[in-house]
């Protein structure tokens, strides 16, 4: 790969929220019909890393313990190639991946696994949500097949992303300055006796993180003329795919389980690409936000009226002001308590054999002022849901089926998030590509066994391709 300058700018208030989370994890699967080698692979990893400026960062921190992006010293991305078993043995391979702590100061923070077969493979993108959005990766798997599809083929470097940050808003945003009063106060206290976290720490919150929490999921492949009926049904009824999926994943819920206070809770992500002044295109990097509405189910009426109901009452909540107001407080706050929310919530699980417990549970016991920001959210709890369905929603990825002697069939998204998946009853990760949505149902051993996911599954695909 050509020598390119050394890219390097601090890590944004935004991007901490994500600093060693241990589960704050995106992936994206292309299911590919024909042979791809591991040599053709690797090639086309390191010519499409030119194209990203995040393929080719680690973190470092300076003394003061603030983390920069620098592609200076940056290790090689791992890809590693696994013997195909079945036509869901990605999902072992996915979640297996997941629980090896990436080095963030070494090398970028992605791994790619093709899961191989002659006649058809998964490449499996698994890469943590400091660097990356679900967009970026579908813009990437797109990427990476172009290039294997036509070798030779000259890849095209994009500019470095502008992060989402003050000097990158729609207009019309501020936070009032009240709001910025108190967040003062609180950035005070933690200055006052602050706590910073290094890779150590990462490693052995992981670990106790994955020993507790068990990640299970269920995909849904839904076909090409299953797919297409969905869409027209949607048309018909007045309502967006998206609306469809969410309330029909909420509603299955309450059918199943009985009514639950959380599942009126519906939290649906959003990119924020098209709505920042110096817009990202397809970029790598973290521009999603999201909305969270309340919506009870009604069971005494029909799916498609409550699908027009929820559709009525969650469009209009998609404004600059919604999508963008967590953030307004965000850019004013202490980064480092961001960094700090997941170990404060997670610290008592790491063991006493463990070489950060003393320093991981005293923090997570302290009563402090992050203590005090999750009270106050009621997200301090690991046996509490608050969300009852999320959505990640990429909607339709107009991108060639045919890469030189290659054939996309479907991508699958595996969507990350900022907090503990225990605390939400069910993550949706939908894709529509090739003709064909992809689903994955995503949940918590601990909060929702596979039974009754299963449960809720076949009454949400009733409900929404049922005539």
């Amino acid at each position: 790969m050509p020598e390119t300058p050394i890219f390097e700018r601090k890590i944004t208030r935004v991007e901490r929220l994500f600093t060693r989370s241990p589960f704050s994890l995106v992936t994206m699967v292309a299911r590919i019909k024909g042979s791809v080698t591991e040599q053709a692979l690797r090639q086309a990893i390191l010519q499409v890393q030119r194209r990203h400026t995040h393929l080719r960062v680690r973190i470092r921190e300076d003394h003061e313990h603030t983390p920069y992006f620098t592609s200076e010293g940056a290790g090689d991305i791992p890809v590693e190639v696994v013997a195909r078993e079945s036509d869901e043995h990605w999902m072992q391979v996915q979640q297996e991946a997941s629980q090896v702590p990436f080095e963030f100061e070494q090398q970028p923070a992605i791994r790619f696994i093709l899961v191989y077969s002659p006649a058809i493979s998964e490449l499996v993108i698994l890469c943590h949500h400091i660097l990356c959005d679900g967009l970026s990766l579908a813009y990437l798997a797109r990427d990476i097949l172009l290039q294997l599809g036509d070798p030779a083929r000259v890849v095209e470097a994009l500019p470095d992303p502008h992060p989402i940050d003050l000097d990158n808003l729609p207009q019309g945003l501020s936070q009032s300055g009240l709001v910025r009063y108190f967040i003062q106060r609180i950035n005070r206290q933690w200055q006052a006796d602050p706590t910073y976290f290094d890779q150590e720490d990462y490693r052995d919150l992981a670990a106790a993180y994955w020993q507790h929490f068990h990640h299970e999921m269920i995909p849904v492949e839904l076909s090409e003329a299953e797919t297409t009926a969905l869409v027209e049904r949607c048309r018909a009824e007045g309502v967006t795919v998206n609306s469809a999926l969410a309330i029909a994943f909420a509603g299955a819920q309450v059918s199943v389980q009985g009514p639950r206070p959380f599942h009126s809770s519906i939290f649906i992500a959003g990119s924020l690409r098209d709505r920042l002044p110096s817009p990202p295109g397809e970029a790598m990097g973290f521009y999603a936000g999201s909305v969270t509405l309340k919506y009870r189910y009604d069971e005494s009426e029909s799916f498609w009226e409550n699908a027009r109901r929820f559709h009525r009452k969650a469009r209009p909540l998609f404004t600059d002001k919604n999508l963008f107001k967590e953030f307004l407080s965000w850019f004013y706050l202490e980064p480092a308590i961001l960094e700090a929310l997941n170990f404060k919530k997670l610290g008592g699980l790491v063991p006493a054999q463990a070489a950060r417990h003393a320093k991981l549970a005293a923090f997570s016991q302290k009563d402090d002022v992050v203590a005090t920001i999750l009270k106050r959210e009621k997200m301090d709890s690991l046996e509490r849901q608050h969300i009852g369905t999320a959505v990640t929603n990429l909607t339709r990825m107009d991108f060639p089926r045919k890469y030189g002697a290659l054939e996309l069939d479907r991508l699958i998204l595996h969507p990350g998030g900022a907090f503990p998946l225990v605390n939400v009853n069910l993550v949706l990760g939908a894709v529509t590509c090739a003709g064909k949505l992809s689903l994955v149902l995503e949940f918590a051993r601990e909060a929702l066994d596979m039974q009754t996911a299963g449960n809720i599954r076949d009454k949400a695909l009733e409900y929404l391709l049922a005539g």
